[in-house]
């Protein structure tokens, strides 16, 4: 594929991801107040937002058959359509149950569109020879920076209703742009692959199936650290720190703008160090960062810590997803995708239950323990030298070879 049909095909696959975290957030900041519009107990909203889960990790199971049989472009492209049209449906709702059903649909959207955009991203990277994952990465990371932004802005003048009939416009736009570009496209297949619907490639022998697993493993502890900041980081600087309530709300700001900050700047630290040493630094630095943000005697100490944390773990589910992609096609994508997507379920409601038996402070350590199993694995994996663990001048050679041939 010449190169500027590889720019375009950046540029949109770009957006989508984008797109993905603008639409999210847009929905996470009016949950207050859907929550007084239907009337719904504290509990019976837990309930209801379990849909999102449920029909996620439903979906992401089934997404990379789909992605096999029809392609990666067309499946990311139905599912942003679908993605646009449900963020609408929420302050439609009147009931806890209506709420529960379109938040399902909603979740299969936000599940499908992960495992096909990073599909069709580990394809791309592939052909293009560069470790560019981060950079997808850094777009979904922006994208909720601006949806959650102009969430915070529109909230006091328009309704809910309003507000996310308005996302649903832009999403729908977007989403013919950016859409227009993939389908006109296949999804590059470097010489050195079979094409991504070739069955032989998904016949996986034991050895890379364990590896897809281990990847996963990966997803789920960067998931994990992500869940507990976002749920539990502000609550520590407050209560344990007795931060003002504004400073609290500073923490996962600066968790999240760190991690943005690392995945802008992912492709070239895995230019220089490759994929292993990138986990292994990360998950090191990561830990680090969230014993420091644990245990720090400052409310300052503490945000070092947790932007060190988030600098940390900014590339390894990138990693960990292009990794187990390269391995198994949009079937590995799948499995990287729902470990995360569970790591970052299991994340809020276990460091609640240690804050109960022990510490809040002590619970948070958990992040730090899974960011140092991240960086064993790294080790181990490096140790068994898997594939793609060489640096990427590695692999452009290898590609270039192979289109010699």
């Amino acid at each position: 594929m010449p190169a500027p049909s590889l720019t375009r095909l950046r540029t949109a696959i770009t957006a989508f991801f984008a797109l993905d975290g603008f639409l999210f957030a847009g929905w996470v900041v009016r949950i207050p107040a859907v929550k007084e519009q239907t009337g719904a107990s504290t509990g019976a909203l837990g309930l209801a937002l379990l849909g999102v889960s449920a029909g996620a990790v439903l979906t992401m199971t089934l997404t990379g058959r789909l992605c096999r049989r029809y392609g990666n472009h067309q499946v990311t492209v139905v599912c942003a359509v679908l993605l646009s049209l449900s963020v609408a449906l929420p302050p439609l709702t009147h009931s806890v149950l209506a709420l529960g059903a379109v938040l399902f649909v909603f979740g299969m959207a936000y599940g499908g569109i992960n495992v096909a955009f990073n599909s069709a991203a580990v394809d791309l990277v592939a052909a293009l020879g560069r470790p560019v994952m981060p950079s997808f990465h850094a777009a979904f990371s922006l994208g909720g920076m601006a949806g959650a932004g102009l969430g915070g802005l529109v909230a006091g003048s328009l309704s809910p209703t309003r507000h996310l009939l308005g996302l649903t416009v832009i999403g729908l736009l977007v989403t013919a742009a950016a859409g227009h570009t993939l389908l006109r496209h296949e999804p590059p297949v470097p010489a050195h692959r079979p094409p991504s619907g070739d069955g032989a490639r998904h016949r996986l022998d034991p050895r890379s199936r364990r590896l897809v697993t281990v990847f996963g493993l990966i997803a789920l502890c960067t998931a994990y650290g992500e869940g507990a900041m976002a749920d539990w980081g502000a609550l520590h600087l407050e209560q344990d720190l007795d931060a003002s309530a504004g400073l609290a709300a500073v923490g996962y700001s600066c968790f999240a703008l760190a991690m943005t900050v690392g995945r802008l700047t992912g492709t070239t630290l895995l230019e220089r160090l490759g994929r292993s040493r990138t986990v292994i630094a990360g998950g090191t630095t990561a830990t680090a960062g969230m014993l420091l943000g644990s245990f720090a005697p400052s409310v300052w100490a503490a945000l070092i810590g947790f932007a060190v944390t988030g600098l940390g773990l900014a590339n390894l589910f990138p990693v960990a997803v292009e990794r187990a992609g390269s391995l198994a096609g949009p079937s590995g994508v799948a499995v990287a995708s729902t470990f995360g997507y569970g790591g970052m379920l299991l994340g809020p409601p276990a460091i609640g239950f240690m804050a109960d038996w022990f510490s809040l402070p002590t619970a948070l350590t958990s992040v730090a323990a899974l960011s140092a199993i991240a960086a064993a694995i790294g080790v181990a994996t490096r140790r068994a030298g898997t594939p793609d663990d060489a640096g990427p001048r590695q692999v452009r050679t290898t590609q270039d070879h192979a289109n010699s041939a």
